[in-house]
């Protein structure tokens, strides 16, 4: 650690504590050229978990987001905020144990998929059509029979 007095690159700790709101360390250092004390502060670098987009793009995982989008798909529907905080909950742990940090956006968007399919197929229709780009009418058709011949 560079002294700020005198440009000096040793010290000494003098004393070392957690900082009061957790995430960092704070250090009292004294320069061994010129013993003027210091504070300094430690703290770690966190790397934020991403999502790799279907162009190849990333951006930050964002719960918020796939909350709202779920919010949309069950707007008037029988499910409630708890469930839909249980499903983004699971998704959130997923990427977290990605050993990459990162997840590919199709991999999640399957993850919602079945979970609104397990608890209110209408809900997954209006997820899907807007998921899976449905172009026409038959696209949708085709969906809803696959719900009905897997009940």
């Amino acid at each position: 650690m560079k002294c700020p007095y005198c440009g000096f690159l040793k010290d000494r700790v003098v004393d070392s504590r957690e900082s009061r709101d957790g995430d960092s360390i704070r250090r009292r250092r004294q320069c061994l050229n010129c013993g003027r004390r210091f504070t300094s502060y430690e703290r770690s670098d966190e790397i934020p978990y991403m999502v790799v987009k279907k162009d190849g793009g990333r951006e930050r995982f964002d719960r918020n987001k796939i909350l709202n989008g779920l919010l949309k798909a069950c707007e008037k529907r029988p499910v409630t905020l708890t469930q839909l905080e249980k499903i983004v909950d699971k998704v959130e742990h997923t990427v977290q144990e990605s050993p990459e940090r990162e997840m590919e956006s199709v991999q999640i968007g399957r993850l919602l998929l079945s979970e609104l399919r397990r608890i209110d197929k209408v809900a997954y229709l209006r997820f899907a059509s807007v998921y899976l780009e449905f172009e026409d009418v038959s696209e949708f058709m085709t969906e809803i029979n696959e719900l009905f011949e897997k009940k």
